[in-house]
């Protein structure tokens, strides 16, 4: 035996179907923001981060401030997505690996900006600097041995692009592992020749 539903039932059915809060099909996941998107330096806050063994790093935006990495290290990063590595360190420095080979073996972008001590701490090396924190392709790894080479090319873009105080980029610094003060001089005398200029 059939049975015959009224039209009132069937209409009364579908209402309820469409009222029930229960959509036929997910709503669309919003778009992941691009691996390499440029950051603004004037946002965010710099945090402590893990990338293998890494003795100290720290994140920001996309870029992750380091210590030496060990090569095992560098393969680590570039499974979680490193796509330059800005290296400060004298070729020479290198005594266990080659690290320009080894990191452009891994299809990373390697960049040296070499320097050690206040006497190579230029103006070309701080306008090179602020360059490739602004310009290179992110996530992007900037390294030295401790972290203390990075601290007044920290000071510098941070004071000059990100527009913060001369106080939060030096405490910024401290944090990534700058502790020499001719370092912390030879950047605030930079910030204030590139302001006049």
């Amino acid at each position: 035996m059939t049975m015959r539903r009224s039209p009132f039932l069937i209409a009364l059915a579908l209402f309820a179907a469409s009222c029930s809060g229960v959509p036929d099909a997910p709503p669309p996941a919003p778009p992941a923001p691009p691996a390499a998107a440029k950051a603004t330096p004037g946002a965010d806050v710099l945090e402590p981060y893990q990338c293998g063994d890494v003795q100290r790093i720290h994140t920001f935006q996309g870029l992750f401030l380091a210590s030496q990495p060990t090569p095992a290290d560098f393969e680590h990063a570039q499974k979680n997505g490193i796509k330059t590595v800005v290296d400060l360190r004298h070729r020479a420095e290198h005594k266990d690996f080659d690290e320009a080979a080894h990191v452009t073996k891994l299809g990373i972008t390697y960049v040296n900006l070499p320097w050690s001590g206040p006497e190579e701490l230029t103006d070309a090396v701080f306008d090179k600097a602020r360059e490739l924190l602004a310009a290179s392709e992110r996530p992007m790894m900037m390294h030295c041995s401790s972290g203390n080479r990075i601290g007044p090319l920290w000071i510098a873009w941070r004071v000059l692009d990100g527009k913060v105080s001369m106080e939060q980029a030096h405490a910024e610094a401290v944090q990534i592992g700058m502790k020499a003060p001719a370092y912390a001089e030879k950047a605030k005398a930079y910030v204030e020749r590139r302001s006049r200029g």
